[in-house]
């Protein structure tokens, strides 16, 4: 199998691009065209590494893919510092939405922290209405062309700050008004959700949908954090809940596994993993099984049954898009359609919708894969 140059690929005489897919873990502040943080720094008067967009989401990749998630996260005071504005914030949703439709999402989550966008003066309600009115024009532009997307709010909340109970109650506040649930981001070794059990006791309280970042830059005691402390519907990333699994033998596509209790937890509940495989390569999640594709555990979790999606986790940074992780894994693990579509199926089971909404996305998905 070949990747063209655009990241898609042909599988059973279909191209990977044209499918439905859902996004469940997509940062907005690692979404932002090259170009547009080029011409937003330009405009504000702010210094950038490279002037030239190319040369700038180069520089992206290269500090990216540092095998640090410390180190990966430094790259994100670029795209924060041109999202301080109203009028940013809505260009840069909008263009989100436009990249998506591009992408061939039909439903996608959006995550963010309002607390990082508050330089320029804006109140965190103006700001999540900014991003609110960008993403809404950017479902607008979608309906022109004949094509239907939808996509909500992740309020995050930062893990190494104490504003976590007032950004829930931010979400909580806005949950009729483009909010799908909340997220705690940031660096995650040495601040276990379990810091934040104040804000997760409130939206608990409110029967408010939480995933949670966990498992990705540290071990077993922050997804098991995530899942008692923060009540996680979903983890973010969660690689890491596979070293609660010995692997006793291998015999060709035959593989016999010991559960830890929380992995068996984990499958067993149908909680939903947010996996990002370039991602995950880049910042070590999954340094303990190795350094390539082939060696990250996706393909171990999917086999067992655990309800692994497939996602991008930053578009810029990692220089990706949802087609081209699809068939990055399909080239990798030998999947064919019929895997494909059980990641997005998977994926719209785990999505942060009403029961209705979600039968709905799931007849999207089956008729556009038969198709």
């Amino acid at each position: 199998m070949t990747i063209d140059a655009d990241g898609d690929i042909t599988l059973q005489g279909v191209s990977v691009r044209s499918l439905p897919k859902v996004s469940l873990h997509d940062h907005l502040d690692g979404a932002v065209r090259p170009e547009t943080v080029v011409e937003l720094a330009d405009e504000e008067g702010i210094d950038l590494p490279e002037t030239d967009a190319d040369a700038l989401a180069d520089w992206f990749a290269e500090r990216s893919d540092s095998g640090s998630l410390v180190e990966y996260l430094t790259t994100f005071e670029v795209t924060t510092a041109v999202m301080q504005t109203s009028a940013g914030l809505t260009r840069i949703a909008r263009e989100f939405v436009q990249d998506l439709v591009a992408d061939g999402v039909v439903y996608g989550e959006v995550r963010w922290a309002p607390e990082q966008h508050l330089n320029g003066g804006l109140s965190l309600d103006q700001a999540v209405e900014a991003v609110q009115a960008g993403l809404e024009q950017g479902e607008d532009d979608a309906d022109r062309e004949g094509r239907s997307i939808r996509v909500g709010q992740l309020i995050t909340a930062m893990r190494h700050t104490d504003r976590s109970l007032e950004i829930a109650e931010l979400a909580v506040r806005h949950r009729e008004r483009g909010a799908s649930g909340f997220d705690i981001a940031g660096p995650e070794d040495g601040f276990p959700p379990s810091r934040h059990r104040a804000a997760f006791d409130y939206l608990a309280a409110k029967f408010f949908p939480v995933t949670v970042h966990a498992g990705e830059a540290a071990g077993l005691d922050s997804i098991r954090s995530a899942l008692i402390d923060g009540r996680a519907l979903r983890l973010g990333h969660g690689v890491r809940l596979a070293s609660d699994l010995e692997v006793l033998s291998r015999s060709g596509d035959e593989v016999r596994v010991k559960f830890g209790s929380m992995a068996r937890w984990v499958r067993d509940r149908e909680i939903t993993l947010e996996l990002s495989p370039s991602s995950n390569l880049q910042t070590g999640a999954i340094e303990a099984w190795g350094e390539e594709l082939i060696d990250h555990p996706f393909d171990l979790l999917y086999q067992l049954g655990f309800s692994v999606t497939v996602n991008v986790d930053n578009r810029l940074m990692s220089g990706t898009s949802l087609t081209r992780e699809l068939a990055l894994l399909a080239r990798t693990f030998d999947y064919d359609l019929d895997d494909l579509e059980a990641f997005q199926l998977n994926a719209a089971a785990g999505a942060f919708l009403t029961v209705e909404e979600r039968e709905e996305l799931i007849d999207v998905i089956a008729e556009g894969f038969a198709a």
